[in-house]
C-alpha cells in the first residue's frame, strides 16, 4: 500500500468558486477517489488563500475586516466543494497560526543560510489611499497600443508587457489619484542560488515535458531573486523584526499545504514530522498553467533552503474555456459552480471534464451542446439505461433474485475485468479521457449483450435464461460502477444499494454476485434538458459577478495577421481534435482598414461565433447573410489588429476572388457536427 499526499493549488478568498476553478479540483478529487479506491492511503489537503492586498482592498470597501470577509468565504467554498463531491481531508485557511509558524520557520531559515539579502526599490504609491500599489491597481493607458484603461503589467487590447511606470496617465485604480513613486527596502529571496539544484530536480521528472522545456528556457535565461516582501497596509503575517513590513502572498501560500496537513495531523493524533517529513509518504501538487513558476521555481528552492522535503511531481493542467472563448460574464459562461448546481447535476461536469481531461497542459472547454449530448448519451443512454431495463424486471418478474452466470454472460464478464489494468494505468496517469472511452465502450458491449439475448422476449418462454442474461447485465453494471465510482461517487452508492453490496473497490472487479437478493430500482440519472442549460446562462449573466479578473482564463494571444506562414506540423493526434460544425452567417461586414477581410457573425445553434474570415476579395457581405456554411468550432480564439476571431470558416482556392467557400448538405442544420 502506498501513502499519498495531495494538494491543490489553492482557492483565493476575494470571489467565488467557479467552472474554471473546478476543472482542477474535480481532476485532483477523482486522482484521490482513486488511489483510496485501489487500496493505498492518501490524504487530500487544501485551504482558502487569504492574504493580500485584494482582499485588504475589498475588506475595506464592504467595511468588514479583512478577517470577517475570509471567514464568510470559507464556509462558501466548502459548500460549493461538497456540491460537487470534492472531498478535502482537510480543508482550512492560510491565515493560521500554523501557517505563520511555518513561514517565520521558512524565512529565518533561508535568512540564517544567507539565501534572503535586502534592496531599495522604487514603487507606485498613492498618497490618498496611503499605500504602495501593486501593479493591478495602477490603471493607465497602454504605452504601446495607446488603449485606455489597461493595467500596470500588461495590456488587454494588444497583449503587451509593460511596468507599471511605462503607463500614460496612470491613476490609482481604487481612488483615480495620480500614483507618485516612492522608495522603499524590500527582502529577497536568492533563488538564483539554487539554479543549478532546480535544473536537476526539474530534469529528473518534477512535471510534465512541455513545462520541464518552458521551465529550462527561464532557467537558461537566469533566475532572478524574488521579492517577498511587501509594505503595510496589507493584509498579511507581518515579517519577523518589522514593524510594517509583510511576507508577500507567494511566500506564505503554498506554505499553507504544510499548515493544513499540520493542522489535520494535530487533529487526528498524527506525527506530522512523519506525515509531511519523510519519505515514506509521496507527495503531489495539482496547479494550473498560470502558477507554475512559483510551484515549479520559487516553492521547491524555498523547500531545499530551509530543510523540508520536496514534492514528487507537479501536476499542471490547462484552462477552461466555455463553447471555445475566454469566460465571459456578458454571455453568462462566467459560470459560478453555485449557479451550476442549481439548475444542473453536479456530477455530470465531473463526469464531463473526465471525458476531456488527460496528462497533459492542453486547455479544456466546456462545449455546452456537446456537453448536453455525451451526458445523455453515456450516462443516461448507456449506464444508467443498463439498469433501469433489468432491474425493474428481475424485482418484479423474477423474485428480485440474481441467478448464476451462464458460459456467454461469463465471457461478457471476463471481457470487461480484462479492461481494468488499463483502466487503472490511465487514471493513475492522469489520462481520465482514455478511462472514460474504455469505461463507454465496455457500456456498448453490456448493452449489445442485453439486445442479443433479449431478456423482454425470453422471460415469457424461459425465466431461468432470463434470470442468467440479467444476472450477466447486472454484474457487467458492477465492474463499470467500479470503474466509474471516482468520477461518479454518488452515481456509484445509488448501484450499491440498488445491488444490495457494500461499498465497491477495484478488488472487487474479480468477483461476482451470484444468487443474491437485490433492491428496487431508483432512478440513477435525468436526462439534460437544454432548458436549463439555457436558465443557468441566463441566471449567470444577471448575478453580479466578484470582482476583479476572471481566474484560470488564458490571455489572448499576441496580436497577429492573418498572412503569417505555418511553422509547426500538424500530427494525426491533433488533426481529429478538430471539430467541424454547420454554422449559418447571420451577418457579414466589410472591415475598416482591411480590403480582404469580412467580420462575420456565425449562428451554431446554441451560441454564435465572431470571426475574421479573407473572403473579400470573392464575396460580397449581402451575398452571404443566410447562407450555411462549415466551420472549424473549437479553434482557439486569436486577438487581431480588428477584435477576436473565434473560429475559420472553410474555403479553398488559390486566393483572391477565387476562393469557394465549402457548403454543408442541405439539410444540416446549425451546430450539427460535420464527419
Amino acid at each position: 500500500m502506498r501513502k499519498i499526499l495531495v494538494t491543490s493549488a489553492l482557492p483565493y478568498a476575494n470571489g467565488p468558486i467557479h467552472m474554471g476553478h473546478l476543472v482542477e479540483y474535480i481532476q485532483t478529487d477523482i486522482w484521490v477517489r482513486f488511489q483510496k479506491a485501489v487500496g493505498n492511503e492518501c490524504l487530500y489537503f487544501c485551504a482558502d488563500d487569504t492574504h493580500g492586498t485584494p482582499i485588504m482592498l475589498r475588506a475595506r470597501k464592504e467595511g468588514v475586516s479583512p478577517e470577517e470577509l475570509i471567514a464568510r468565504a470559507h464556509p462558501e467554498h466548502k459548500a460549493s466543494f461538497d456540491s460537487f463531491g470534492i472531498e478535502c481531508d482537510n480543508f482550512y485557511t492560510t491565515h493560521s497560526d500554523e501557517n505563520a509558524e511555518f513561514s517565520t520557520t521558512i524565512f529565518n531559515r533561508l535568512k540564517e543560510a544567507g539565501d534572503i539579502r535586502t534592496d531599495e526599490i522604487e514603487q507606485a504609491y498613492c498618497r490618498r489611499c496611503g499605500m504602495f500599489l501593486p501593479d493591478r491597481y495602477i490603471i493607465g493607458t497602454c504605452p504601446k497600443c495607446k488603449s485606455a484603461d489597461q493595467y500596470g503589467d500588461s495590456c488587454d487590447s494588444c497583449a503587451a508587457t509593460y511596468h507599471a511606470t511605462d503607463l500614460i496617465d496612470s491613476r490609482c485604480a481604487t481612488c483615480g489619484a495620480k500614483p507618485a513613486t516612492k522608495k522603499s527596502v524590500h527582502y529577497f529571496f536568492k533563488l538564483s542560488n539554487y539554479a543549478d539544484f532546480l535544473k536537476k530536480f526539474i530534469a529528473d521528472g518534477y512535471t510534465q515535458k512541455t513545462i520541464a522545456n518552458k521551465l529550462d528556457e527561464w532557467l537558461v535565461a537566469g533566475l532572478k531573486d524574488r521579492d517577498i516582501s511587501r509594505d503595510g497596509p496589507y493584509f498579511g503575517f507581518k515579517i519577523p523584526g518589522e514593524d510594517n513590513k509583510y511576507f508577500y502572498v507567494w511566500l506564505d501560500a503554498p506554505i499553507g499545504y504544510m499548515a493544513s496537513c499540520k493542522n489535520y495531523c494535530d487533529a487526528n493524533g498524527l506525527d506530522f514530522d512523519k506525515v509531511w517529513g519523510s519519505e515514506e509518504y509521496e507527495l503531489y501538487h495539482f496547479i494550473g498553467k498560470d502558477i507554475v513558476n512559483f510551484h515549479a521555481l520559487l516553492w521547491p528552492a524555498m523547500l531545499k533552503g530551509s530543510g523540508f522535503r520536496l514534492p514528487n511531481k507537479l501536476f499542471v493542467h490547462g484552462f477552461l474555456t466555455v463553447n471555445g472563448v475566454k469566460m465571459s460574464k456578458s454571455k453568462g459562461t462566467f459560470i459560478k459552480a453555485d449557479t451550476y448546481a442549481k439548475h444542473l447535476e453536479p456530477e455530470y461536469l465531473r463526469y464531463y471534464y473526465a471525458s476531456k481531461l488527460n496528462s497533459s497542459v492542453e486547455d479544456i472547454d466546456l462545449n455546452l451542446a456537446d456537453f448536453e449530448a455525451k451526458i445523455n448519451s453515456d450516462l443516461i443512454g448507456k449506464l444508467a439505461n443498463l439498469a433501469s431495463r433489468c432491474v425493474p424486471m428481475l424485482v418484479n418478474k423474477l423474485e428480485s433474485k440474481l441467478g448464476c452466470l451462464d458460459e456467454q454472460g461469463a465471457e461478457l464478464i471476463e471481457k470487461l475485468a480484462e479492461a481494468k489494468e488499463k483502466i487503472v494505468a490511465d487514471f493513475e496517469g492522469l489520462n481520465f479521457a482514455s478511462a472514460i472511452r474504455t469505461i463507454a465502450s465496455l457500456a456498448d458491449e453490456a448493452n449489445r449483450y442485453v439486445e442479443n439475448n433479449q431478456p423482454w422476449a425470453t422471460i415469457k418462454t424461459d425465466t431461468e435464461k432470463t434470470r442468467a442474461t440479467l444476472t450477466a447485465a447486472l454484474n457487467a453494471m458492477r465492474i463499470l460502477t467500479i470503474y466509474l465510482k471516482p468520477v461518479l461517487p454518488n452515481f456509484a452508492a445509488k448501484v450499491e444499494r440498488i445491488l444490495s453490496i457494500a461499498p465497491l473497490s477495484f478488488a472487487d472487479v474479480g468477483s461476482v454476485i451470484e444468487n443474491h437478493k437485490i433492491n428496487e430500482y431508483v432512478r440513477l440519472a435525468e436526462r439534460v434538458d437544454s432548458k436549463k442549460v439555457e436558465a443557468m446562462l441566463e441566471e449567470s449573466k444577471n448575478e453580479q459577478a466578484a470582482e476583479g479578473p476572471v481566474e484560470n482564463a488564458e490571455p489572448v494571444a499576441a496580436e497577429a495577421g492573418l498572412d503569417e506562414p505555418l511553422t509547426a506540423e500538424c500530427t494525426i493526434d491533433d488533426f481529429v481534435k478538430v471539430d467541424l460544425r454547420v454554422a449559418q452567417i447571420a451577418s457579414a461586414a466589410a472591415v475598416d482598414g482591411a480590403d480582404k477581410l469580412l467580420a462575420i457573425e456565425l449562428d451554431l445553434g446554441p451560441v454564435t461565433k465572431n470571426v475574421f474570415a479573407g473572403i473579400a476579395k470573392a464575396y460580397k457581405p449581402e451575398e452571404l447573410v443566410g447562407r450555411k456554411v462549415i466551420c472549424v468550432a473549437n479553434l482557439k480564439p486569436r486577438k487581431m489588429r480588428f477584435g477576436v476571431s473565434e473560429g475559420m470558416i472553410l474555403a479553398a482556392g488559390p486566393g483572391g476572388s477565387d476562393i469557394f467557400i465549402l457548403s454543408p448538405d442541405d439539410g444540416a442544420q446549425p451546430g450539427q457536427r460535420v464527419h
